[in-house]
């Protein structure tokens, strides 16, 4: 079984009265593992979990999708908390070992904020880029292969070699294989919306697809670019949906008109069994 709870989106379920955020972060309940998915852009994901009655400090573990600060900055609050209570295990970080490159948009810095080095105290390091079990069914991806469309750069990295186009290599995602299929949560879809479907079939050999829960990074879509996505979708047996986070207005009423496109937002807890 797998419980998700949607800590921080751009979105809040009315009459709940969370915060809310251009960031994401989700806790993950599967089996007897804990895991939080990304820490959103401050510490508004603490507030809202501690008024959801969920206890951050019994996490086995924090997963990054991507080394942007919407998903990663929070984390410095994170730490914040854990130097004020007693933590009764020390969490397991997973992410892509690229994590931590030097990462620009637009003359802004949106790389994360704490470095290896940094993290390396509070946490147990597990960074693959190939694919691993986190808990009974449920797989960090690693880095994503181009097998249905190509990616693009978002932004710069800047290191010793000077400054190139950042096709974010090292966003990853989740997937669950359910008795009722694959349950896929990503962060952003840099990697391609589609890519991360079909690899998410790879790595667990289970090519039924309950649901895709995230960020989409589907922004100001050609037509083109939405009626590729939604045959793709289609024709891997796609049908419910709960995009969120940057995934905007125009993609998800094209996506609704084909498939069972759910609410997100804070607060929106979702069990799948």
């Amino acid at each position: 079984m797998l419980d998700l709870s949607i800590l921080t989106d751009n979105n809040t379920l009315i009459d709940r009265y969370y915060l809310g955020e251009p960031g994401l972060s989700f806790w993950i309940d599967c089996g007897d593992k804990k895991f939080l998915f990304d820490t959103g852009y401050s510490d508004v994901f603490i507030r809202n979990a501690a008024w959801m009655g969920i206890d951050l400090t019994l996490m086995d573990g924090l997963v990054y999708s991507h080394g942007h600060n919407d998903h990663t900055w929070g984390t410095h609050s994170l730490v914040s908390l854990f130097d004020r209570r007693e933590l009764s295990r020390r969490p397991q970080l997973t992410a892509h070992p690229l994590v931590f490159e030097n990462k620009t948009h637009g003359g802004l810095t949106i790389g994360t904020m704490m470095g290896a080095e940094a993290l390396g105290r509070y946490f147990d390091l597990a960074l693959s880029a190939e694919p691993r079990e986190l808990a009974p069914g449920l797989w960090w991806l690693g880095e994503i292969p181009e097998a249905v469309a190509p990616r693009r750069a978002v932004g710069k990295i800047i290191d010793s070699d000077g400054e190139r186009d950042d096709y974010c290599l090292d966003d990853s995602a989740l997937a669950y294989a359910g008795p009722e299929g694959l349950v896929i949560v990503t962060g952003c879809s840099h990697s391609g919306i589609c890519n991360i479907i079909e690899w998410a079939g790879e790595v667990t050999g289970e090519r039924r697809i309950a649901d895709v829960v995230g960020g989409f990074h589907m922004l100001s879509s050609s037509p083109e670019e939405l009626a590729a996505v939604i045959a793709y979708m289609k024709s891997a047996g796609v049908t419910r949906l709960h995009p969120c986070h940057c995934t905007d207005f125009a993609a998800k009423a094209a996506l609704s008109r084909e498939f069972c496109v759910a609410e997100c937002g804070v607060g929106l807890r979702i069990s799948y069994r």
